[in-house]
């Protein structure tokens, strides 16, 4: 590839004409006057790199020199050719000679996906037990009216940057090599403002409250997040908005505690209920009650499962169910009447029991 040809002047051009014919075709193929041209877009890289190349002094006189001088022995500096591929290779993979450079970086201002939000929504047990259609409030960036987002005043439009050629960097030699750093001339942007938009300052967003509306699946968990694409910050130059994370705090139950998908409850039995067992009723989440059977010696702490009586799985849209883990709590009685006691002390008489007796053998035998 002859980089004079590229930049169309001879090779005894002056570097004032370099420069000159550099600006005149970078403006003709720059991408932002050619989008989605993907052959005006190869041809501005080749006139970056030329111009990189053919813009220094030193670098251009190694270059005239030949490729032996300007690529090292052994190749022509045009892809493709063994010395060009051998000296890839020993670099370790930089892919292509302009990653030697340090000037593969697109020569197009990327289109910036916006950023994601994430705001929270509080929640009532039962709200979040049987799912709510709700709005919430959003301090989002939106897209400037004003000037549609570009941030130049109406009427006028952002210049690609002279100094960097709508890079958004500059390449400042080492030796060799070369290092990238951001354009001092539009501070990484890749282009100029002149004249900013009177409404955003030339950010192109301005900031807004938003109500957006969100509907929070039944069987909510505390701290889950429900997203909602395309409703978080605008995108730049173009992009697509972000996302928006809804993020539920919800409030305790005194009674039913939350465990995954399923709810946990004590519930007291009395002393005689545990003995002879009985059917007792137990209130379930969201209202209305189960029944649940106990066996006959049923013990304090002992749990028993309802399937599905538990909260809705929010993955699922409702479809599905968690249990309901009921806790027995045996109840003592505090006083006991006359005849209460004689029929527990005839009781204790006729069983004759030590109910510790297998507790201490256990520890006799450690």
């Amino acid at each position: 590839m002859d980089l004079y040809k590229v930049l169309e002047v001879s090779k005894d051009a002056s570097q004032d004409a370099i420069r000159r014919s550099y600006r005149r075709l970078a403006r003709k193929y720059h991408p932002d006057a050619n989008p989605g041209d993907k052959k005006a877009e190869d041809r501005f890289k080749e006139i970056q790199h030329a111009y990189e190349v053919l813009s220094k002094p030193e670098k251009r006189r190694e270059y005239d020199e030949g490729p032996r001088t300007f690529f090292g022995s052994g190749g022509t500096g045009r892809p493709g050719d063994a010395g060009f591929g051998d000296f890839s290779d020993l670099l370790g993979g930089f892919g292509n000679l302009g990653d030697i450079f340090g000037r593969t970086t697109t020569t197009q201002r990327t289109q910036a996906k916006g950023e994601n939000l994430t705001v929270n929504i509080r929640l009532s047990f039962r709200d979040a037990l049987n799912g709510v259609t709700t709005r919430v409030g959003v301090p989002v960036e939106e897209a400037c009216g004003e000037c549609g987002g570009i941030g130049a005043a109406p009427g006028t439009v952002p210049r690609t940057c002279p100094e960097c050629g709508g890079r958004g960097v500059q390449s400042r030699d080492q030796g060799f090599f070369a290092l990238s750093t951001p354009c001092s001339g539009c501070g990484g942007e890749g282009r100029i403002i002149e004249r900013p938009c009177s409404v955003c300052g030339g950010h192109g967003r301005v900031r807004r409250s938003r109500q957006v509306k969100v509907r929070i699946p039944a069987g909510a968990r505390d701290k889950m997040k429900v997203r909602i694409p395309g409703r978080g910050n605008a995108g730049r130059d173009g992009g697509p908005a972000g996302d928006l994370y809804v993020r539920t705090l919800v409030e305790e139950h005194p009674v039913f505690k939350r465990k995954g998908d399923d709810f946990v409850v004590g519930v007291p039995v009395s002393f005689v209920e545990a003995a002879l067992g009985a059917e007792i009723q137990v209130p379930r989440p969201g209202g209305g009650i189960v029944k649940l059977r106990l066996p006959a010696g049923t013990q304090d702490g002992k749990q028993f499962k309802v399937r599905g009586a538990g909260a809705s799985r929010a993955r699922t849209d409702g479809g599905e169910k968690g249990d309901l883990i009921v806790r027995v709590s045996v109840v003592v009685p505090k006083k006991l009447k006359r005849r209460e006691r004689e029929i527990l002390e005839a009781l204790a008489e006729e069983r004759d029991e030590d109910v510790r007796e297998d507790l201490f053998k256990k520890v006799g035998s450690s």
